[in-house]
């Protein structure tokens, strides 16, 4: 084969230009492109370490903010509600004041109702009694016809509505 005779006269020929074609590629790309990348390649890094060192940050800081808010809040709910209790007590004393001075007044009224109603009572009492009196008068002086004293009748009539 003529291929493989022709090797050996251009084999030191191929060896020095696959020298010369892979030095030319390692200094090129190896000691020139690579270290650009590679300087590239730890700028990335670097910077998405930075950010999410800065997202942790700003979610540390947003976590302490919103525990910083909770706490807030629950300290405005809690002096909400004892405005609430005060503004409850408050009004029930209130409530409780007004009920004392409408229980006074009731038993004022009572108290004068219940006067007005003996007095009302006594008034009646005397007139029945003077009414009794003056009728058995009448139906004894009718029945009898003797004439009683008024006095004696309104004694009678006292002492059988008492007894």
């Amino acid at each position: 084969m003529p291929q493989i005779a022709q090797l050996s006269e251009t084999y030191a020929s191929q060896i020095f230009w696959a020298l010369i074609f892979f030095g030319i590629v390692f200094f090129v790309i190896g000691r020139g492109m690579v270290p650009k990348v590679m300087a590239t390649v730890e700028a990335r890094d670097s910077q998405i370490a930075g950010d999410l060192a800065a997202a942790e940050a700003a979610r540390k800081a947003a976590d302490a903010e919103e525990e910083a808010w909770r706490v807030q809040a629950n300290a405005q709910r809690a002096e909400a509600q004892a405005v609430i209790a005060k503004a409850k007590a408050d009004a029930a004393k209130a409530t409780e004041a007004r009920l004392a001075s409408a229980n006074v007044a009731i038993e004022a009224r009572t108290a004068e109702a219940d006067s007005r109603i003996a007095a009302a009572r006594t008034t009646a009492l005397g007139e029945i009694e003077a009414v009794a009196a003056d009728a058995a008068s009448q139906i004894v002086s009718r029945l009898a016809g003797v004439t009683v004293d008024a006095g004696a009748a309104g004694a009678a009539v006292k002492e059988a509505l008492n007894g």
